[in-house]
């Protein structure tokens, strides 16, 4: 009787964890459940157990997609990276949403921690008219992987004091500013595409991180008529970058990186560079405020050390 009861109770248990499907299909032309990806994440089971896998397939999405903080363990799984595509065009002057319009333009939103996207491409349509963001993730353990983020300035927002984020094999395109924020992020065989003279990453690490954004064997390309690009300026202070064994194009300027008119930030951000190639590494010329790694420094730039777990600060009277 004993053993009957045992067994009842666990029964009882596999199906209470699993009252809540934890594969979810899209498609645009109607041949699944759901044909918006936002009517996927609004179905999906808030604080699940088990990982939630939406399945999108190959088609256009014009739509705003927020997976929000109770959406955790979601992983948007796109069919193809160039034909699953979500877009919208929203911009910061488009919007009338004040000072902090930039934080509202996201065609895609991430607050879910252990989030996961893979084959998908997100894309801001607004064209070159001034911020206008593609993704921005403020969670923590996000994943991205064989994604494409299409915009022009501000195009990917990564971000939280506190989070860390990988992105692998990923295509990143934009004009000013267009990997920017304070997350602890690392972009692994990335290619970052430069769509015009300006800047392409503008962190604002908090202080005391040990890593902001830390590029590995990434690629550094441009538009045929952009020459004149440099690899940071500081969002913030404290702001943190770190390009290794990176391929450089000769669109990256000599002085690699600025100082966004503020000479002061030059005593505390830390930019720094490793073994990069191509005409654009040029290290004799950088900047005398940023710095080449050392062999043992550039050794723990691996995704178990840079996105190891990190004290949070103390809380405050």
């Amino acid at each position: 009787m004993k053993n009957q009861l045992t067994i009842a109770l666990l029964l009882l248990t596999g199906l209470l964890h699993a009252q809540y499907a934890v594969d979810l299909y899209v498609a645009s032309d109607g041949r699944a459940e759901y044909t918006s990806i936002q009517a996927a994440v609004d179905a999906a089971k808030s604080f699940p157990d088990e990982r939630i896998t939406i399945h999108v397939a190959n088609g256009v999405y014009e739509e705003k997609v927020k997976i929000y903080a109770w959406n955790n363990r979601v992983t948007l799984l796109g069919e193809s990276a160039d034909s699953t595509i979500i877009r919208f065009g929203d911009y910061f002057d488009g919007i009338g949403r004040g000072r902090n319009s930039t934080f509202h333009t996201a065609t895609l939103l991430v607050q879910g921690d252990e989030f996961e996207a893979r084959n998908l491409t997100v894309e801001n349509t607004a064209g070159p008219v001034g911020q206008a963001v593609a993704v921005a993730v403020e969670a923590d353990r996000a994943e991205f992987y064989d994604c494409r983020f299409l915009g022009n300035q501000d195009t990917l927002y990564a971000d939280g004091a506190n989070a860390r984020q990988y992105y692998r094999d990923c295509y990143i395109e934009g004009t000013t500013d267009f990997i920017f924020g304070g997350a602890t992020a690392l972009f692994e065989n990335c290619t970052v595409h430069a769509k015009s003279n300006s800047y392409l990453t503008a962190a604002s690490t908090p202080e005391g991180r040990e890593y902001g954004f830390v590029f590995l064997n990434c690629r550094l390309t441009a538009a045929e008529e952009v020459h004149s690009v440099y690899l940071g300026r500081p969002w913030r202070s404290f702001a943190r970058t770190v390009f290794a064994y990176c391929e450089m194009g000769d669109h990256i300027v000599p002085a690699g990186w600025d100082n966004w008119s503020s000479p002061e930030k030059e005593k505390t951000v830390f930019y720094a560079e490793y073994e990069n190639t191509g005409a654009g590494a040029r290290p004799d010329v950088r900047v005398e405020w940023s710095r080449q790694l050392t062999a043992g420094e550039a050794a723990r730039l691996s995704k178990e050390h840079v996105l190891r777990p990190f004290l949070l600060p103390e809380m405050t009277d």
